[in-house]
């Protein structure tokens, strides 16, 4: 009967495994849809991408050659830059969901929903507002680092067949990031949990200098994080999960018989008979 518990467990997480799976594999297409269906709008977006650039100067942002011009001095940085942007987004939030999924459910499935919708609403925008990058866009004087320095997650823009480039509002990987750094939060305890929100900060600032994203293509999609974690009910405590093993049944005690309370002045009548003879 063990064996059968035991069986009927492990075919349960490994269904709820290929779930996961499959519609990581949804998004993946329907990713993959979205740059089909803007493939010929490249004058388009980067028509938005100039739009775009005027309108941060005039809401008065930072300048974002003014954050990458420093860097292209030094070789080193600017590669852990490109590293980071390249090698950091999708192994990050696959250890955080792996990590929650196996630890903390509740807290894996609020965030599995949070990234699955703000995706689904950031391939809506991206079809229906294709949005060159600032590296792309020939008004912003941004350098494409990736194909100076490397490491290049991209190919020529025409040609890519793999990746979306005329996307860049909203930022996924700044919008990924703060949606795994708050799950994180959520989940630990003390000061430290602050942390957390290195990443996202971090990330922020990479995708800027890297030339990949517009100030307000990050700030886009913290807006529509912070509305999807509104919208979103909050996970219930997580109950502990106990090992397998032999279901041990509970005895319970049985009941006292009623009766009155014996007084210990007043003799039983097995003392009576116990006493010596002669006394009393």
């Amino acid at each position: 009967m063990d064996v059968t518990r035991t069986a009927h467990a492990r075919l349960a997480a490994w269904q709820r495994a290929a779930r996961e799976l499959a519609l990581v594999a949804v998004l993946f297409l329907a990713y993959k849809a979205g740059r089909q269906v803007v493939a010929g709008h490249a004058e388009v977006a980067l028509a938005n991408g100039e739009w775009v650039w005027r309108l941060e100067r005039l809401l008065r942002l930072p300048d974002e050659t003014l954050v990458q011009g420093p860097l292209l001095a030094h070789d080193l940085l600017v590669r852990v830059a490109n590293s980071y942007y390249a090698y950091v987004h999708f192994p990050a939030t696959v250890l955080c969901l792996v990590w929650l999924w196996l630890r903390r459910p509740a807290h894996y499935v609020r965030l599995r929903r949070a990234l699955a919708a703000l995706t689904a609403v950031a391939l809506v925008l991206h079809v229906c507002v294709p949005l060159a990058p600032p590296r792309l866009t020939a008004l912003t004087g941004l350098v494409d680092t990736g194909t100076r320095f490397g490491p290049s997650v991209y190919g020529p823009p025409d040609t890519d067949q793999l990746s979306n480039q005329y996307a860049a509002m909203p930022s996924l990987h700044v919008g990924w990031a703060l949606a795994i750094a708050v799950a994180l939060m959520a989940v630990t305890t003390g000061r430290r949990r602050w942390l957390w929100l290195l990443h996202p900060l971090v990330t922020a600032l990479v995708v800027v200098v890297t030339g990949n994203h517009y100030w307000l293509d990050g700030v886009v999609a913290v807006v529509l994080l912070v509305v999807i974690l509104a919208v979103l009910p909050t996970p219930a405590p997580d109950l502990p999960t106990l090992p397998p093993g032999p279901v041990r049944p509970h005895v319970v005690p049985a009941p006292r018989r009623a009766g009155r309370r014996r007084n210990p002045k007043v003799p039983a009548a097995a003392d009576v008979r116990l006493r010596p003879p002669g006394r009393g």
